[in-house]
């Protein structure tokens, strides 16, 4: 019986992936096999040495100590994408916001007072207040590529915009499915300077931090509109608010409001509503769920952020599931160890990722509890299990 420790509420149509003959699900449980959270803060947890998986119902793992799971040999999980629809649409309406002044227009009308005939007469004096502008012929820039910016990108392109995204990392899948008519910019710099949007869908990480600050606002285009759906962080808001109440940046919406930012004239903040639908929610649950039951029963690895993709179909008998340091030798000392044991391979398979690895060995008979030990002892291995 696999045990589930649960730090959030998760979808029931993820939970229900996880046959209650075989697994046990609660938010209070000793010694799991698996977490599965969404934004619960693991940073200062004590982790449970019977942890094997963490399972992240969402995309963003900055709530999750990475690089101590990874010391202990845990695999974290994500869904990438499952959520993608739902932020790529928060996205498009954070854009129809900004350009017809949807918010402040609204905030106008629902403040009028007076006879019906008096709130006419405000109306029309007011209304050339928020006047806009519209989509079509516009560049939206898109800085990150993944599941989310692609679907903005196209949707986008639909809407009649010009587009131009910057990805260094853009998997071939992604490219895939991205329209045509999308621009390849070369850098992050090139996609801010040709364009009167700009959207982010990149995690929070060194490099990422404060992508818009001064210095770049100096060079992008007058009355740009700024869109952060992805992480608070990516955009240093003080920066912006200056750009803003200096004439330069037209309008910016993001979803992590702030005692600077809640209540600026030019500023739409929102609760963090990006994945907040039924069906994202849903999604996610359902995808983390089945990575985190493949790895438990089979040993496979799938959209994991800490360690390689690895998956192998059963040949029979017994499988060996090893993460360790991507040292040398490696190999050859499991594949020993298993000889002395007399245990035939029928099949491994092994890939690096960075500093850690993993490995997936099939053998003929039951694999005694010593070579597991020895295999464990070995100088890099972080964990073993038998399947």
């Amino acid at each position: 019986m696999h045990k589930i420790l649960t730090l959030n509420n998760i979808s029931v149509a993820g939970l229900d992936r996880l046959p209650r003959d075989a697994y046990e699900i609660a938010s209070e449980i000793q010694h799991p096999d698996a977490i599965l959270l969404r934004s619960f803060k693991m940073h200062g947890m004590e982790i449970p040495a019977t942890l094997k998986a963490v399972g992240r119902a969402g995309a963003g793992t900055n709530n999750i100590p990475v690089d101590e799971m990874t010391r202990k040999g845990v695999v974290v999980f994500n869904a990438p994408g499952a959520n993608s629809n739902a932020v790529k649409e928060l996205v498009i309406a954070g854009m129809l916001m900004a350009c017809r002044n949807i918010a402040q227009a609204w905030d106008f009308a629902r403040n009028l007072e007076g006879e019906d005939a008096e709130i006419g007469k405000q109306t029309e004096a007011g209304k050339k207040n928020y006047g806009g502008f519209e989509l079509p012929g516009r560049t939206l820039g898109v800085i990150g590529l993944g599941a989310i910016g692609v679907r903005v990108a196209n949707a986008a392109v639909a809407l009649g915009m010009k587009v131009i995204g910057f990805d260094p990392g853009i998997t071939v899948n992604a490219a895939w499915q991205m329209d045509a008519a999308v621009e390849k910019a070369g850098s992050v710099d090139e996609v801010l300077n040709k364009s009167d949007f700009v959207t982010f869908h990149v995690p929070l990480v060194e490099g990422t931090k404060n992508l818009i600050n001064a210095d770049r606002l100096k060079s992008m285009k007058d009355n740009v509109v700024i869109l952060n759906f992805a992480r608070g962080g990516i955009v240093d808001d003080e920066a912006v608010v200056a750009a803003i109440d200096a004439g330069k940046v037209y309008g910016y919406v993001c979803d992590f409001p702030t005692n600077l930012l809640k209540n600026h004239p030019k500023v739409v903040t929102l609760p963090h509503l990006g994945a907040s639908t039924r069906e994202a929610e849903e999604n996610c649950a359902i995808m983390v769920a089945e990575q985190v039951r493949d790895y438990l029963e089979n040993g496979n690895i799938l959209n994991s952020v800490n360690f390689p993709e690895v998956r192998m179909e059963r040949n029979g008998g017994h499988r060996l599931a090893i993460a360790n340091a991507n040292v040398p030798n490696m190999l050859g000392q499991i594949s020993t160890d298993l000889a002395g044991a007399g245990l035939n391979i029928v099949d491994m398979l092994n890939k690096s990722r960075g500093d850690v690895a993993y490995t997936l060995v099939d053998v003929e008979g039951e694999i005694p509890q010593a070579v597991v030990e020895r295999i464990a002892a070995i100088e890099g291995v972080l964990s073993v299990r038998t399947l």
